[in-house]
């Protein structure tokens, strides 16, 4: 399965790319298992996802939580909290 990610803010600097598209392993269900799959790409992507519990994410532009299935995903972002004034 290919999935488009998207990066924001501190995480797309961290990763240092705004988006991709990759190659799902089959093992990998949810968007948690997804973030973890992801810090173990490399050093970029490990700082990124250091700390998972902080980083939303969203399925096809709906905000979703971690134990959310990516089964039929288009596209994938992953952000930081927003905070606002």
């Amino acid at each position: 399965m290919i999935i488009k990610l998207r990066y924001f803010a501190w995480v797309r600097e961290r990763v240092g790319k705004p988006e991709e598209d990759i190659e799902v392993p089959s093992g990998v269900a949810t968007v948690g298992e997804l973030m973890v799959w992801l810090a173990s790409r490399g050093e970029e992507y490990a700082h990124a996802f250091e700390n998972p519990k902080v980083i939303r994410a969203a399925i096809d532009k709906t905000h979703v939580k971690p134990q959310t299935p990516i089964k039929g995903a288009g596209e994938i972002a992953f952000f930081p909290p927003m905070t606002g004034g």
